[in-house]
C-alpha cells in the first residue's frame, strides 16, 4: 500500500470539492435559464387564456343577443 502524503491527499480532495462546486453553479445556471424561459412561457399562456376569455365572453352576449332576438321574433 503506498503513502500518500497528507498535503496530497487533501489536495486531491480540495480538487475533488472545487469540481462538483463547479458542476453545481453550472447546473445551477442552466436551471435558472430553464426557470426564465418556463416563466415566459407561462406568462405568454396566461396572456392566451386572457384573450379566450374575453373571446368567450363577447361570444356568450352575441349568443344573448341573438336569443333575444329569436325571443322577440316569436313574441315571447
Amino acid at each position: 500500500m503506498e503513502n500518500v502524503p497528507v498535503i496530497e491527499q487533501l489536495s486531491r480532495k480540495i480538487d475533488s470539492v472545487v469540481g462538483r462546486i463547479k458542476a453545481l453553479e453550472e447546473e445551477n445556471a442552466r436551471l435558472r435559464n430553464e426557470l426564465v424561459s418556463v416563466k415566459a412561457q407561462n406568462e405568454a399562456k396566461d396572456a392566451q387564456i386572457d384573450k379566450l376569455n374575453e373571446e368567450l365572453t363577447m361570444k356568450d352576449l352575441e349568443i344573448e343577443e341573438v336569443i333575444g332576438k329569436i325571443e322577440a321574433i316569436l313574441g315571447e
